[in-house]
């Protein structure tokens, strides 16, 4: 006998439905098929493996079901009709939404609670059986969970199947970069390079090889006949740029101060500005001395320190994520090249998370508006391109410099995320400040639990807690949000959660069995010859399969021979004696 109809609970194994005869042909795997006298399955009908119509019965002799629930049950159902699991960073997909009540009448009114990572809810009311298309805005690469709850009806048997768990996973369009080269210089070829190698970026690089003043004898025949669009680049396509760069850049009246200045909007509203400075920065050519100048977060102070320096890694730059756990950086001396020019600069402003000569600033961050700048005081980042004395990590730091700036999500410095590991759902807070609060976690049951971090390298504090429920799990500190997805948050067995005689009336008629509803009562168990009925309106038949063999023969005396003839003779001659009377 085997029972159905719940869901299965463990986070580790994939919840899909109720498999039914998946379970029976194992339970039955030993079991010889000949002695099998019937099958009784107790279910609410809802199978999800049941054999289709014409194929033959799962096992040997009759399969009879005792269905449980009722046939009048009401319930209300949340159906996903369209979602798609991809989408742009930035814009809009819609979700396709049907709500279906059962055992009422149709039309009916319904209300939908969206929640969208956290974000406050979003509620509004939709007609039963109509099609909804809901929006969602994917704000970030990687994971975008939407959880959509839908009223409960009155005296619906359950809520399980009034919600529903979305994830579309959001790729960014590939990243455009304007890098701004002053002059040629190895620095800037170390820039394209980089950025040429990024398949996600889509580069203009744009190198001020003569400026205006500058005049001779090139023939006009040699000289480029197509003019640079400064105005398409620097205002009215400057939106559309998600980072812009400036390597060894001075006033030469090449960008008017007006492109500059909207530059600076350009930035507060969201946009990403990096300046590698060089020694013109010191000058009166430097670019602080432009609109830019209120967005740097340095200020120089007219000196340019040529002499060999170790670029170093600051306290707080160590646990920021983009100069955290750099290769090479570990020891008390970093293992890697030195420089030989570094602008004189104080930090206005930001996070300073590396270091030169007299532990003056070298690269220092900041946030402006919704936008994000950078401010590197040195040209000669390409001597650990080149490999010079033994070089250093300047990919990869100038690949989490360039996609901080251009907000990607790994690189955020306040930070709170969960995934699942094994069995385990595992928990990291990234900060700076290295103050790590108790994080809550609010289980797909309701039930909420505190864990403790533990302080790790690199500004990460870590926690483990074991994912023993499936659904969606809420993290907070108190200022940052996260949710996860356990196990299949959707499953089958929640899609229809009314009892039903459909699914399994396949198999009652190929295998002669019977179907009853204990609502009506409970059948009598009769056994019955393998050539007759196997069931009837109110019992159900055992096949008696007469399946024996005989496996030996042993005889044992009912009493010693001596006794017998003994007891043979005294009956005769009492029969003799009797005879004679």
């Amino acid at each position: 006998m085997v029972r159905t109809g719940a869901p299965q609970k463990s986070a580790n194994a994939p919840v899909d439905g109720t498999r039914l005869f998946d379970l029976l042909q194992q339970a039955l795997a030993n079991v010889p098929r000949n002695r099998m006298g019937g099958t009784f399955l107790i279910t609410d009908g809802q199978v999800h493996d049941a054999p289709e119509q014409g194929a033959a019965a799962p096992v040997p002799g009759p399969v009879h079901t005792l269905i449980t629930g009722s046939k009048d049950e009401i319930d209300r159902q949340l159906l996903v009709e369209n979602a798609t699991r991809f989408g742009l960073v930035g814009k809009t997909v819609e979700i396709e939404l049907r709500v279906r009540d059962f055992g009422v009448p149709p039309g009916g009114a319904a209300r939908l609670t969206l929640r969208q990572d956290g974000k406050p809810d979003r509620i509004f009311s939709v007609r039963s059986d109509s099609l909804q298309r809901v929006p969602l805005v994917l704000e970030h690469a990687g994971a975008n969970i939407l959880q959509i709850e839908a009223s409960p009806l009155d005296g619906e048997i359950t809520q399980a199947n009034n919600k529903a768990v979305i994830q579309v996973n959001g790729v960014r369009e590939r990243l455009r970069v304007l890098l701004v080269s002053g002059e040629p210089h190895p620095s800037g070829r170390v820039w394209r390079n980089f950025l040429k190698a990024d398949p996600s970026v889509d580069l203009v690089h744009f190198t001020i090889l003569r400026p205006p003043e500058k005049q001779d004898a090139t023939p006009v025949r040699e000289l480029s006949l197509i003019a640079f669009p400064i105005r398409e680049l620097f205002e009215v396509k400057i939106e559309e740029f998600d980072l812009i760069i400036f390597d060894r850049y001075r006033r030469r009246g090449v960008l008017p101060g007006i492109y500059l200045e909207n530059m600076v909007r350009y930035l507060k509203r969201g946009g990403a500005v990096l300046t590698a400075a060089g020694p013109d920065f010191a000058s009166q050519l430097s670019l602080y001395r432009t609109a830019l100048g209120d967005i740097l977060p340095g200020q120089p102070t007219g000196n340019v320190i040529q002499r060999g320096i170790r670029p170093l890694v600051s306290d707080l730059g160590k646990r920021h994520p983009v100069t955290a756990d750099l290769v090479g950086a570990s020891q008390e001396l970093p293992q890697w090249g030195r420089w030989f020019s570094q602008v004189e600069a104080r930090d206005l402003r930001g996070q300073t998370l590396m270091t030169g000569a007299n532990n003056l600033p070298l690269l220092i961050l900041d946030r402006i508006g919704d936008g994000r700048v950078a401010l590197l005081l040195s040209d000669h980042i390409w001597l650990w391109a080149r490999g010079y004395e033994n070089g250093g990590p300047h990919s990869e730091i100038l690949r989490r410099l360039a996609h901080w700036l251009m907000k990607e999500p790994e690189l955020e410095e306040e930070d709170l995320r969960a995934h699942l590991s094994g069995s385990d759902l595992v928990i990291t807070r990234r900060s700076v400040s290295g103050a790590f609060a108790p994080i809550t976690v609010t289980l797909p049951s309701g039930d909420e639990k505190t864990v403790t971090l533990r302080e790790g390298k690199g500004g990460r504090a870590i926690a483990a807690l074991p994912a023993t429920e499936v659904g969606i799990y809420r993290l907070t500190d108190g200022k940052r949000r996260a949710v996860v997805a356990v196990g299949n948050v959707n499953p089958r067995e929640y899609s229809d959660m009314r009892a039903t005689e459909t699914k399994l009336a396949t198999v009652a008629a190929a295998s002669g069995g019977g179907m009853h509803w204990l609502e009506d009562g409970t059948p009598t168990i009769q056994r019955v010859r393998a050539d007759r009925k196997t069931s009837g309106s109110d019992w159900l038949g055992v096949v008696s399969n007469r399946d024996f063999r005989v496996a030996s023969v042993r005889e044992i005396p009912l009493l010693p021979p001596l006794l017998v003839l003994l007891l043979g003779l005294g009956t005769l001659v009492w029969a003799w004696r009797r005879e004679g009377a």
